[in-house]
């Protein structure tokens, strides 16, 4: 492969990528409607975060609610422990 090959394949990849990057920008910019579709629909959230920590470089402490109950989840390296409540 001498260099114009190489120069040939680098701006045939530029170009690719331009085109590609028009395309997204002309539909978010003339069909939010159809990005909007295409996006997934959802619901209310059930799951929630409330809060983490760390314990030492391999578990961690994660404070769930998950349909207004609140669940203590302590993750390791290959194993989980779960609490089933925590009161409010």
């Amino acid at each position: 492969m001498n260099f114009l090959d190489l120069l040939r394949a680098l701006f045939a990849l530029a170009f690719t990528l331009g085109i590609i990057g028009l395309a997204a920008w002309a539909a978010r910019r003339y069909a939010p409607q159809l990005m909007a579709r295409l996006s997934a629909e959802r619901g209310p959230r059930r799951m929630q975060i409330v809060e983490t920590l760390v314990l030492d470089p391999a578990r961690r402490l994660v404070l769930v609610r998950i349909d207004n109950e609140e669940r203590l989840l302590v993750l390791g390296e290959g194993h989980e422990l779960i609490e089933p409540r925590v009161g409010k």
